[in-house]
């Protein structure tokens, strides 16, 4: 959930500019939520596991602490989740060669095969319509704005981390309602 600032109306350009931006952020992050709940709803999995199979494809291997942390769960909440990943064939878990006390997980190639069957029309379309669109100094500027406002917000996930919730946590990952019209949101 994010929000933008100003009201987009009178006031100088440059908080007409800002509220612009807010908006276009959050239709941004929305239609990146929208792309995961399907990708999700296709893999079978819920969010929360898709965001684990997101990490899993980015290294080429992790511990189950190192993805508690990054997901911000328990480590018995991430053992039930490997559980359920494993019983779909998306991961393997072995020991460690060096602590037998830790354990090693790494991505299946089918479940890297299947999400970038996915995924792969879309980052070959979007690459090269942006290609098309910017220029080198452009996209650098974007780069570098992406790469900021992720630091950004990554302090303020640390920190909401850190608070206490008002009610108690939903266990389980937000479940993938499936097609849109038929199903609620």
């Amino acid at each position: 959930m994010s929000s933008g600032t100003g009201s987009g109306s009178g006031g100088s350009g440059a908080e007409a500019v800002e509220a612009r931006l807010g908006a276009a952020v959050q239709a941004y992050q929305s239609a990146v939520d929208d792309f995961d709940r399907e990708l999700a709803r296709l893999m079978g999995v819920n969010e929360t596991d898709l965001r684990c199979l997101e990490i899993l494809l980015s290294v080429e291997e992790t511990t189950p602490r190192e993805l508690s942390r990054q997901l911000g769960l328990t480590t018995g909440s991430v053992t039930t989740m490997l559980d359920r990943l494993e019983k779909l064939a998306y991961l393997t878990r072995t020991p460690h060669p060096g602590d037998r006390r830790k354990t090693l997980i790494r991505v299946t190639p089918e479940a890297t095969r299947r999400a970038y069957g996915l995924l792969g029309p879309f980052l070959d379309d979007a690459g090269g319509r942006v290609r098309a669109r910017y220029t080198a100094d452009q996209l650098e500027l974007v780069i570098d704005y992406l790469t900021f406002t992720r630091d950004v917000q990554q302090e303020h996930v640390e920190r909401l981390r850190k608070t206490p919730a008002s009610h108690p946590a939903r266990t389980g990952g937000r479940q993938s309602p499936g097609p849109r019209g038929g199903a609620a949101s």
